[in-house]
């Protein structure tokens, strides 16, 4: 991965402290799985930045490769990434969610 596409990512990241990279935005997901991630995490009553991946293939790209996670969503706290749609979804229901929030 080139170092200025890793930085723009990290960037992006370290912008919010929830910070998710899905396809459309929060107001019109392009997908189930990112609308399943932004309504769950208003309904945890959470704040969040986002990035569309639809609107830069290389960040599309780059960010399955930077986490070594093949598919979007991607959910970041505190600069750490926590997984997709179903750990999301998962971490929500047991309440480790907002713990890992603060």
């Amino acid at each position: 991965m080139e170092q200025e596409l890793k930085d723009k990512i990290e960037s992006l990241i370290k912008s919010e402290k929830v910070f998710l990279f899905m396809k459309g935005t929060p107001e019109m997901p392009q997908c189930g799985f990112s609308a399943g991630v932004v309504s769950t995490l208003k309904q945890q009553g959470i704040s969040f930045g986002s990035f569309n991946v639809l609107s830069d293939m290389n960040i599309r790209e780059g960010i399955k490769e930077y986490t070594n996670w093949p598919t979007i969503p991607q959910l970041y706290i505190n600069g750490e990434f926590v997984g997709g749609h179903d750990i999301t979804v998962q971490m929500a229901q047991s309440g480790e969610l907002k713990k890992k929030i603060g």
